[in-house]
């Protein structure tokens, strides 16, 4: 019973920690995507465009060597 709670306790503990940093770094995103909306008017759709962009740029680059 005691090593099935220690084993219980430490998935619960690693789990606790990734949704801590994914649900940190889901707001930080969102904030940062809120501010560029707000002070440059770059919308989701802009950033998500400049980044199809670069992994194409990257894919090219990398074709070319």
């Amino acid at each position: 019973m005691i090593p099935t709670l220690i084993i219980a306790w430490i998935v619960f503990t690693i789990f606790w920690k990734i949704f801590k940093t994914t649900v940190s770094n889901a707001i930080t995103i969102a904030a940062i995507i809120i501010l560029l909306q707000v002070g440059f008017g770059i919308t989701p759709q802009d950033i998500w465009h400049q980044i199809i962009q670069f992994t194409q740029t990257l894919s090219q680059i990398r074709v070319n060597k």
